[in-house]
């Protein structure tokens, strides 16, 4: 059985107002039924409000179109994200005023509101999760997609599984990539040997051991997989790939755990894909886009939603020239975001273990809520001015 997934195009056939991408989302939203869907709950809009400088997060006016839905069918809406960004969002033009609802931190001012919900994973026996998302009782999944270092691609699972926790459990999410051993002292010859390993990643992703002089740590987020370690480290030092996949997998469960609050049908998610920019919104700033926009999609199926925006992505060509200059392309192997972060880091074993865990179903139906057609070039071709 397939899930439908609404996908409003950022082509436009005529220029109409109409066409344009917010006005899709409208009928994205249409046609998920949200206003039918809302009435009398308290709606989390789950949204990156990014960080510092950045302005390739979802634009607020896309935002203000899902609170005039929510606001419509009689829900209370609040945009919600980590306190940092909260409490900076109004210099990245994120206010009530602009998108039309309060803006309340995911797991309080000082990350005291959480609940804790016991799960074993690696090295991971508990989440916390934020008060926001609990209270609610209806979500709206809002992302931006975009590259990310460690889970080579970030969208809708992304946004809720580290968006929706405090900062402890970000941090032990993160070190569930170094579970399994990767430097073995006793294939090591000596002090020599280790420096070479370690001189040998050209990204500074291999570090001295804080907690062990004698250790090698991995940045498995500037790890793009170029084996140039492995080529010198004579099997001291390996590249696993179950821990880069263990930190997507993580990412599925935190985004499980969430899920598991509201109850079944009260959850929508959106993927805007726009101003692709090669790693997350939190660095705190943007570069230039490395793939097309590929317009708005929208579906009651996290898992079908994804595996619709990667597939419609998948033929996308890197623009491999607006790469910042310290990124390269090590393999043209898989999705193409794996062309920049690495072969290890893949998004559709993600959603692979996201199905079996449980979270939807990859199957999907991709249904265009406005089709580009053949131009009419006799229509009036400029907008009209609005009348006084």
């Amino acid at each position: 059985m397939t899930t439908p997934v609404y996908w409003g195009s950022p082509h436009q056939t005529q220029l109409d107002h109409n066409e344009t991408l917010p006005a899709k989302l409208d009928l994205i939203l249409e046609r998920l039924r949200l206003h039918e869907r809302v009435e009398g709950h308290r709606v989390a809009i789950k949204l990156h409000l990014g960080n510092r400088v950045g302005y390739s997060m979802v634009h607020p006016v896309f935002v203000r179109k899902v609170v005039e839905a929510v606001k419509a069918g009689g829900g209370k809406p609040f945009v919600t994200d980590l306190p940092h960004s909260v409490a900076t969002a109004h210099t990245r033009g994120y206010t009530a005023e602009t998108v039309g609802c309060p803006l309340y931190p995911s797991t309080g001012i000082d990350e005291k509101w959480v609940t804790e919900i016991p799960y074993n994973y690696r090295n991971l026996e508990r989440f916390y999760l934020g008060g926001a998302i609990e209270e609610a009782t209806f979500l709206i999944d809002l992302a931006h997609v975009k590259g990310h270092p460690a889970t080579g691609w970030g969208a809708a699972i992304k946004n809720l599984a580290l968006g929706c926790v405090d900062g402890r459990t970000r941090g032990a999410m993160h070190d569930v990539s170094h579970h399994d051993p990767y430097f073995h002292k006793d294939r090591c010859t000596g002090e020599a040997h280790r420096v070479a390993i370690r001189e040998s990643c050209p990204y500074g992703a291999i570090v001295d051991d804080r907690d062990d002089p004698d250790g090698l740590h991995l940045h498995y987020f500037k790890c793009n997989q170029c084996q140039r370690c492995e080529e010198v480290a004579d099997g001291a030092f390996e590249i696993l790939r179950s821990n880069f996949m263990a930190f997507l997998e993580v990412n599925n469960i935190a985004a499980k755990l969430v899920l598991d609050t509201f109850e079944p049908g009260n959850a929508v998610f959106i993927n805007v894909a726009t101003h692709m920019t090669p790693v997350c919104d939190c660095f705190g700033f943007t570069g230039l886009p490395v793939m097309p926009d590929a317009g708005v999609f929208g579906s009651d199926d996290i898992v079908a939603l994804e595996m619709a925006t990667l597939d419609a992505l998948a033929e996308t060509p890197i623009m491999e020239d607006n790469l910042p200059g310290m990124m390269e392309i090590v393999s043209r192997e898989g999705h193409p975001w794996q062309w920049i972060h690495g072969p290890y880091k893949d998004p559709y074993e993600q959603l692979q273990m996201a199905e079996d865990l449980g979270l939807g179903s990859r199957a999907y139906e991709l249904i265009d809520v406005l089709p580009v057609t053949e131009p009419d070039f006799k229509q009036v071709a400029y907008i009209q001015a609005a009348p006084s």
